[in-house]
């Protein structure tokens, strides 16, 4: 009799306080990237990762890495980036960036 009432406070309790009981235990909200990336093997046993350039917005040499990379890492883990080069279309412009890269 007493394992009953127990089990029906147990019960209870797990179904009708998060009615009640603010637990803030929402899952966190991850907007993934809506970024093309290409990847295809190089001849050296690396990887080649072509990006969209809409992913990298910095001017200099280290920032362009670090969000090339950025974008990278979660696909393949930890990287080394060995040389980037920018894709342009007939215009001039950037629209991608062909990345190598070697596991660390």
């Amino acid at each position: 009799m007493q394992y009953d009432v127990m089990v029906s406070l147990i019960l209870l309790f797990v179904f009708f306080s998060p009615h009640f009981i603010n637990f803030n235990d929402r899952p966190v909200e991850r907007n993934p990237r809506s970024i093309g990336v290409v990847v295809y093997p190089d001849n050296a046993g690396g990887f080649v990762y072509q990006i969209d350039a809409k992913a990298v917005h910095g001017s200099d040499d280290g920032a362009v890495r670090q969000q090339l990379l950025s974008v990278i890492e979660p696909i393949s883990g930890g990287v080394r980036i060995t040389r980037y080069e920018p894709v342009k279309d007939n215009k001039g412009r950037v629209i991608a960036y062909k990345v190598w890269a070697e596991r660390e």
